[in-house]
C-alpha cells in the first residue's frame, strides 16, 4: 500500500483534537495533535506521538514535561493555529494549570512528567505520567477524514 492509502485508512478513525504544550524558561511551544491516548490507570499514563522533525520535541526533551488540552467543539481556531494553518502570529492567553501553559476553556487540561520515550518509525512516543487534571463540560472537537467535525455531524452521517 502507498502512503496516501494508509493515511486515508487512518483518517477513518474519528479522534478528538488536542493541543500539546510545554515550556522552557519563558519560551512556550505548542502543537495540535490527535495522536493521543490513555495508557494506564495505575500509574496514570498517557501517550502523545510527535513527528521526529517537530520543533516541540526539543522543548519536551529539555523540560521533561508537557501538558495536553482536549479541545471543545468551539476551539477549531486554536487547533488550526497550533497546527500552523494560520500564518499570522497571535498572542495566546494561556490558562496556567499546575505551572504549565494550557488552552483556556478546553474540555480537559492535564499535565505530565515524561515517564518514557519510544522511537516508533518517524515519530517519538512520549509516555507521560499525569500529575494533575482539570475537567470541564462541553462537546469535543472531532477530526474525521482529514476534516474537523462536530459529534452531531458524525451521528448524522449514519
Amino acid at each position: 500500500m502507498d502512503d496516501l492509502t494508509f493515511r486515508k485508512a487512518m483518517g477513518k478513525f474519528a479522534t478528538g483534537v488536542t493541543v500539546v504544550t510545554t515550556q522552557v524558561g519563558k519560551d512556550i511551544r505548542g502543537m495540535t495533535a490527535n495522536a493521543f491516548m490513555s495508557v494506564s490507570l495505575n500509574p496514570k499514563l498517557v501517550v502523545i506521538s510527535i513527528d521526529e522533525n517537530a520543533n516541540i520535541k526539543n522543548y519536551i526533551n529539555v523540560s521533561g514535561k508537557f501538558a495536553v488540552s482536549v479541545l471543545n467543539e468551539e476551539q477549531q481556531d486554536m487547533s488550526a493555529y497550533f497546527a500552523g494553518q494560520i500564518e499570522e502570529t497571535t498572542e495566546i492567553e494561556f490558562n496556567w494549570f499546575n505551572n504549565m501553559p494550557t488552552i483556556k476553556n478546553s474540555l480537559v487540561n492535564l499535565t505530565c512528567d515524561v515517564h518514557d520515550t519510544v522511537i516508533a518509525g518517524d515519530h517519538i512516543l512520549y509516555i507521560g505520567k499525569v500529575t494533575d487534571v482539570c475537567i470541564s463540560d462541553g462537546a469535543p472537537l472531532a477530526f474525521f477524514e482529514g476534516k474537523y467535525k462536530q459529534i452531531q455531524a458524525l451521528v448524522d452521517m449514519k
